[in-house]
């Protein structure tokens, strides 16, 4: 049974979708059509209908997907465990150092090489 409610759902989601399209797509223009009206009026029109838009497209099967990948990377993310500040600081300052030696390295390279190139050819 809620495999037959799947189906049905997914086969009103491209009409869902096509909604969605046709609500940006009137808030762009309507945005264009109406330019010699105030900033405010037109930016309430574009957010209301981009905010409907959502709404609608949060419905589909690929929304509620993208709702539930949202759900579980915030939990994801409070699980982490973030490093102290003394280690965050030790660690830049281990990258600044490495890149500034490998940066000078590189530049005692060219050096070189530039040398002995004008040597070469003269």
């Amino acid at each position: 049974m809620k495999h037959n409610a799947e189906v049905q759902e997914s086969r009103h989601d491209g009409l869902k979708w096509a909604v969605v399209v046709s609500l940006v797509v009137v808030a762009v223009v309507g945005n264009a059509y109406f330019a010699d009206q105030a900033i405010l009026y037109r930016v309430l029109g574009v957010v209301a209908l981009c905010a409907l838009a959502a709404v609608i497209g949060f419905t589909t099967t690929k929304g509620r997907d993208l709702l539930e990948l949202a759900r579980s990377a915030r939990k994801e993310i409070q699980r982490v465990v973030w490093p102290t500040r003394p280690e965050t600081i030790q660690t830049t300052a281990i990258v600044l150092v490495a890149v500034l030696v490998v940066g000078l390295m590189l530049w005692l390279m060219d050096t070189i090489l530039g040398w002995a190139m004008s040597g070469v050819i003269g």
